[in-house]
């Protein structure tokens, strides 16, 4: 979920999502109240109420605590799908690892070696589609491939690789003042062996390179492994972000 919308967003966002309605096979439209916005629940309420889509991706911060409870009467079924945690680090003050031999860092538009490593990397990651009995795990991870891709395409794909293979993938956005990490990770045979740190130190050197000040990050809240590596690194927590999936009741069992 992009940086700007759920820390800078003025306003309540709600946009149809038709790359997840095509995958799922649902119509899916996302709701986003921004850390930055003043919305009000009732803002929320009216907004899913005029929903059409067969499942409603909330996201909105995790301070707003007592909204959760009323998301469970506007005549649909309220899924908890875990949070996001952002964080953040300043461009420049990374605690990078020293430099290994024969590791290299180098961008990347190879899309079948994208489609490779999201498979691998991300095959048990635990993302809020997993909640939703609607949405199937294998649908999700595609999803992850087609979005890599399309960082690929826009020549925002870095790789980690040594003489024999590529070991480690981040795909970006990026604007003027700000890298965001979408997607990154070492592949299942090499973690543990402090890869992690190496790719984390290529995209700060790519965004100093470039002029930009600082690099986000987020996960789901339950990945805690990965957070330990972000602090480790330099970069600190940020904002908590809460998912709910707002279901139709009629498309549950039991829930008619």
């Amino acid at each position: 979920m992009a940086w700007h919308d759920v820390m800078e967003a003025p306003a309540l966002r709600a946009q149809p999502s038709p790359f997840e309605s095509a995958r799922f096979g649902r119509s899916v439209e996302r709701l986003t109240v921004s850390a930055g916005a003043g919305t009000e629940l009732d803002a929320v309420r009216e907004a899913v109420l005029r929903s059409d889509a067969d499942v409603v991706v909330l996201r909105y911060p995790a301070e707003r605590i007592g909204w959760f409870a009323g998301l469970t009467a506007l005549g649909r079924t309220a899924v908890f799908a875990d949070s996001l945690v952002y964080w953040r680090l300043p461009a420049g003050r990374g605690r990078a690892p020293e430099p290994a031999a024969g590791l290299v860092a180098e961008p990347t538009r190879d899309t079948a070696a994208v489609e490779g490593l999201v498979a691998d990397i991300f095959a048990a990651y635990g993302s809020h589609y997993l909640a939703n009995p609607l949405f199937d795990a294998a649908a999700a991870l595609a999803g992850y491939q087609d979005w890599a891709l399309r960082s690929a395409e826009a020549d925002r794909c870095l790789t980690l690789r040594d003489d024999a293979r590529m070991l480690a993938l981040a795909t970006l956005e990026e604007d003027a003042g700000r890298t965001e990490i979408l997607l990154a990770g070492v592949v299942s045979g090499c973690q543990g062996r402090g890869l992690y740190a190496h790719l984390l130190k290529a995209v700060e050197d790519r965004t100093l390179a470039r002029g930009a000040t600082e690099v986000v990050i987020s996960t789901q809240g339950h990945n805690t492994r990965v957070q330990r590596a972000w602090a480790r690194y330099g970069f600190e927590p940020v904002q908590t972000i809460l998912t709910a999936h707002l279901v139709r009741n009629s498309l549950l069992p039991g829930r008619e």
